[in-house]
């Protein structure tokens, strides 16, 4: 089977990559699309400081610790698939069921999170194993392609339902890349109108009107603080210095939510937060309940997802798109198609 790898630092495709075989709880699905993620593109650069840091965290929903950075490692976790079979004594879908999913592997006594793993293969393979309790089925009609964003819009869904905002309160989206393009979309979504968006890029700008944003504003020319006074501000750059800035120049009483997670050390000065009343929550991820609500949004066109499929490559070509997602101007997501 072939599938594609993180092996020395660089995406490289694999032709021998034994075929997966499903478990009881498990099933065995062809990859129908999958899109590249920015965290895919940190970890082929930064994975030893990633797994440093995992070490350190506590009491965290799952740990990447346990990877080896000098074997071969598996990615790709926003994707659809098609069933193929199920594992003995499994209810699932029948074959040719176009499905999706969290990316989580159950299996015997393990769980397996399906985002960087030397064993649990992802989405930038032929075929890879899901678990069948977790398992969605993309509505029909719903276009494979469109379906394998819910994941990034889960999240921006999450972030959202997390800041606590209202439909009448103005929103700050700092940072428009994926993270915050989803972000801009769910707020849109959520009936919020006043969004403004900063980014330095103009085809992320572009794209962030596109998505639903009232602005947008290039922070080299003027501060969007200037332009709205938001009840929230979503950080979702991950740059040292970011959440500090914002903290400064926070209305009273404001909410900061940060997404960018930057890895690392950063400083913050907190009488910026306690002169103001402001709170400041950082979120991750997303919630069953809110990866279900993200495919229905997609699936009903409350939030189309369209304009952020920029490209497609098949696995041949994800180590040569791996360094154009590094150009902003270039593309917002990249869908893989084995």
């Amino acid at each position: 089977m072939r599938s594609v790898v993180l092996r020395g630092g660089r995406m490289v495709v694999r032709d021998d990559v034994p075929e997966p075989v499903p478990e009881q709880g498990q099933v065995l699905v062809a990859v129908k699309a999958c899109g590249i993620c920015g965290s895919d593109l940190h970890f082929a650069k930064h994975g030893a400081e990633l797994l440093e840091l995992s070490d350190q965290v506590r009491n965290a929903p799952m740990s990447t610790s346990d990877i080896d950075l000098g074997a071969d490692v598996f990615m790709g976790h926003e994707f659809t698939a098609e069933i193929l079979e199920a594992g003995p004594d499994t209810q699932a879908p029948p074959p040719g069921t176009i499905v999706t999913s969290q990316p989580i592997l159950l299996g015997h006594n393990r769980i397996d999170p399906i985002i960087f793993s030397n064993t649990a293969v992802g989405g930038y393979s032929e075929r890879m194993l899901l678990s069948a309790p977790l398992l969605l089925t993309v509505p029909n009609g719903l276009d494979h392609r469109r379906a394998a964003l819910t994941e990034p819009m889960a999240v921006g869904l999450h972030a959202v339902g997390r800041s606590g905002v209202q439909r009448g309160e103005a929103a700050l989206v700092i940072g428009c890349g994926p993270v915050g393009i989803a972000i801009i979309a769910a707020l849109a979504a959520a009936g919020v109108e006043n969004i403004v968006a900063a980014d330095f890029s103009p085809k992320r700008r572009e794209l962030a009107e596109t998505m639903g944003a009232a602005q947008t504003v290039d922070p080299a020319q003027s501060s969007p603080f200037d332009l709205v006074r938001p009840a929230v501000i979503f950080e979702a750059v991950g740059v040292p210095g970011i959440i500090d800035e914002a903290l400064r120049m926070a209305p009273m009483s404001s909410r900061l939510v940060s997404v960018g997670m930057s890895m690392q050390p950063d400083t913050v000065r907190p009488v910026f937060a306690a002169m103001k009343d402001l709170s400041v929550q950082f979120v991750f991820g997303q919630t069953p309940r809110e990866f279900a609500a993200a495919l229905n949004s997609i699936a009903e066109g409350d939030i189309d997802v369209t304009p952020m499929n920029t490209g497609e490559v098949d696995l041949d070509g994800v180590g040569q798109v791996f360094d154009q997602l590094a150009d902003p101007e270039r593309h917002c997501k990249i869908l893989v198609t084995p």
